[in-house]
């Protein structure tokens, strides 16, 4: 009656976990956004029906990408810009404000289609995506550039050989300048000067901002920061997101400490402003209302003398947050650049395990089998543990008759008979938990993959073989809509691909390889244990799936392995298993021919 208890609450828990899960996965795993081709006919979408954010970001309502499309070709086509045409960046410079409001980011695309176009990371003031840097100066008595003003520009074309000058000048003497130039990835170095000719110090103070709406932020969870971000004092701050903002009083948030550098992130992009080294600039992020948040950076004012000039120079990063990129300009004296990327509290397991996977795809040019040689790997630094796992389990086979004796001997006082046990594994040297030792091994291991598949740029729309396009995003291919076949997506709690099916069957068959005796309830919980697992780790990266999938084949041929050295550790497993089994049936059948009690 006890084994039907437990088999029946595993059950009960099992179901809770599943549904469950479909509701957090919802959260986790958003569905993706409408395709543009739709847009057309979507109705507007309200607050209450906000699509959820997703791991990409991007516009999620059908009625804005429609906009976005609309606006952005007439933006663009008004003309009155200067190309950039970088090998990390394309876009314009709006003449109109100085704004950097048109950039895409030529190394990564929308999806993993090969025709997709790049990804938009900049899009112009007023369209649904706006997000744009400007680089400006606020005067104290004398007339400043302002988002309305056209510039002139000196070249008409920035790439890393052509640096792109923009003047303007006002009725009072002053010339104003903004020197542009761009590197190969994703830096824009922007010096602005001021030049007073006329016959009175001036006083200006210049700034540079970034301005973007949230529409387009990707998912923020307690593990992936998405929303504002700054490095003060050397150490990055990930405690404010869009809606600690838009609480805060005044809704603007100033940051205490010398500014390093000040943005907005998302999961994979970045927009950052990095004043110069040693400047004494400020920081504030501020939401002005209808979705639309700002990120400032503010020099202390200047006073310049007729005759004299003054320069100004900032940084600004607009682009994807490639490790190694983010390395290299953190060595040119931007403090902690690297760590824009969320890697948590474990970054120092979590940056070596990328750091040897990216090496491993290096040599053989596919991350998955990467993975799989990373999983090897592991396993092989791990196999003298299992040996010795092996050892420690032969060793425990040995005292199974004291052990059973002494259950016996305290059958009625089991508070004694864990005593007698614990020390008779004292004195015999004997570690009853040596067995999960490898499990626990690999937890870090395990988790340090799913953080790289999941905040890693580098492992995004990296293909493996056959349907596995995106090792980053969940299988495609479910089982319920055959493969695609039928015109329906399985909810998510049923959307079982090919590789949870495998993990499926290669855990059951681990779990059949088990070297220790279980009673009928251990068996059914380990029964039902690997086809719950396939739905719980189905939504996952499926890169994440091909580790553990490997991992439990490696398991799977270790165990044969070392049962062929240990022979004796395999009969006496059976030898256990079928007494276990006898003992349960001579329970159960004086029970079955019981006779109910009449009155």
């Amino acid at each position: 009656m006890q084994n039907q208890r437990n088999v029946i609450m595993a059950v009960i828990l099992t179901g809770l976990l599943l549904i469950g899960w479909e509701a957090a996965m919802r959260w986790f795993y958003p569905a993706p956004p409408a395709k543009p081709q739709a847009a057309a006919t979507a109705p507007a979408s309200t607050d209450a029906a906000k699509p959820k954010a997703t791991r990409e970001g991007g516009l999620q309502s059908a009625a804005d990408i429609a906009l976005e499309k609309k606006d952005l070709r007439a933006e663009l086509a008004a003309g009155n810009r200067v190309v950039i045409d970088a090998p990390g960046l394309k876009g314009s410079i709006n003449l109109k404000g100085a704004l950097v409001d048109d950039v895409t980011l030529v190394r990564h695309r929308e999806s993993v289609d090969k025709n997709s176009p790049p990804v938009r990371l900049f899009s112009p003031a007023g369209t649904p995506a706006q997000h744009y840097a400007q680089i400006g100066w606020v005067g104290e008595g004398v007339a400043t550039p302002d988002a309305n003003t056209v510039w002139t520009a000196e070249g008409a074309r920035l790439t890393p050989q052509t640096p792109v000058t923009l003047r303007w000048s006002n009725a009072t003497g002053q010339t104003f300048a903004i020197k542009y130039a761009i590197d190969a990835d994703y830096m824009i170095t922007a010096t602005q000067s001021v030049a007073n000719t006329g016959a009175a110090p001036v006083v200006v103070k210049p700034f540079a901002l970034v301005n973007r709406t949230d529409k387009t932020a990707s998912l923020d969870t307690w593990q992936l920061h998405s929303g504002p971000i700054a490095a003060l004092d050397g150490s990055v701050n990930f405690d404010n997101n869009y809606s600690t903002v838009t609480e805060a009083p005044g809704q603007v948030i100033p940051l205490k400490g010398t500014t390093n550098w000040i943005g907005f992130t998302d999961i994979y992009w970045l927009s950052a402003l990095i004043p110069d080294t040693g400047a004494k600039a400020e920081g504030a992020v501020r939401s002005l209302g209808n979705n639309v948040f700002r990120a400032d950076l503010i020099y202390p004012g200047v006073s310049i003398a007729p005759g004299k000039a003054q320069s100004q120079t900032v940084r600004l990063f607009a682009g994807a947050k490639e490790n190694s990129v983010l390395e290299k300009y953190e060595a040119t004296g931007v403090t902690n650049f690297s760590l824009a990327i969320d890697w948590g509290w474990f970054r120092w397991f979590e940056k070596p395990i990328f750091w040897l996977l990216d090496s491993l795809f290096k040599l053989v040019k596919n991350f998955g089998v990467a993975i799989i040689l990373l999983t090897l790997i592991v396993r092989g630094v791990m196999f003298p543990i299992a040996q010795r796992q092996f050892a420690s389990m032969a060793a425990m086979r040995a005292l199974q008759p004291k052990m059973k004796a002494l259950q016996e001997r305290y059958k009625d006082d089991k508070q004694t008979q864990q005593q007698k046990i614990m020390e008779l594994y004292k004195t015999e040297k004997v570690n009853p938990l040596a067995g999960c030792l490898p499990m626990f091994l690999q937890i870090p291991v395990f988790f340090a993959l799913y953080k790289v598949l999941t905040l890693a740029i580098e492992m995004r729309h990296q293909p493996f073989a056959l349907w596995i396009k995106d090792l980053s995003a969940p299988d495609p291919l479910h089982v319920l809509n055959l493969f695609g076949l039928l015109p329906f997506t399985p909810p998510s709690f049923l959307a079982i691909g090919v590789l949870a099916i495998l993990l499926g069957i290669t855990m059951w068959a681990q779990f059949k390889l088990q070297p220790t005796a279980m009673d009928p309830a251990q068996q059914q919980v380990f029964a039902i244990m690997p086809w719950m697992m396939m739905f719980v780790m189905a939504p996952f990266a499926a890169g994440l799936l091909i580790y553990w999938i490997t991992s439990n084949i490696l398991t799977i041929a270790q165990q044969k392995y070392l049962y062929s050295k240990h022979p004796q550790l395999k009969a006496q497993a059976d030898k256990d298993q079928l007494d276990v089994d006898r003992s349960v049936a001579r329970e159960q059948k004086p029970a079955a021919n019981r006779k109910p009690k009449t009155r």
